[in-house]
């Protein structure tokens, strides 16, 4: 009884580290599927939009730097909390959606692609590791080049 209760202990454990590491996998394997639901043009759109969220966030983060109430430092982690996600979530639509599926080898232009793609994955690094604007300016600038690839799709 007591060899089989630790067989099945083990077996759980075994189960739940494998689900742990596999779920995630899973669960964002529908953004490498070339299903056609996603458009270009609106993943740069909502790159931009976070580029927005992170001028916002440096903003606060110096403002409140020099203030000295608790409830200012509370706020300041939180924009803290704020830039880095949204400075990675650009870098997940970058790495794991247009490299995977829209810069192709194939095409005539891939370097210079695979060049304003990586500067975008830069860019958005260095605005995670400074509180200067001239960082988020940048990074704006990188995203708003990729357009050239993703113009808006006009339907008639």
């Amino acid at each position: 009884m007591k060899k089989s209760m630790i067989r099945l202990t083990a077996l759980a454990f075994i189960t739940a580290i494998i689900m742990t590491v596999l779920t995630p996998l899973i669960s964002s394997a529908h953004c490498q599927i070339p299903c056609g639901i996603y458009s270009d043009n609106v993943r740069v759109v909502m790159m931009l939009e976070d580029v927005e969220t992170l001028e916002k966030s440096v903003s606060m983060l110096n403002k409140l730097a020099l203030e000295k109430d608790v409830q200012s430092k509370s706020q300041f982690a939180r924009w803290v909390t704020n830039k880095e996600e949204h400075a990675q979530k650009i870098i997940e639509t970058i790495a794991n959606y247009y490299l995977t599926q829209r810069v192709k080898t194939s095409q005539e232009d891939y370097v210079e692609r695979l060049k304003a793609h990586h500067a975008v994955i830069i860019n958005a690094m260095k605005v995670k590791q400074n509180t200067d604007a001239k960082y988020v300016a940048t990074l704006k600038e990188s995203v708003i080049a990729l357009l050239k690839y993703y113009p808006a799709e006009h339907k008639h």
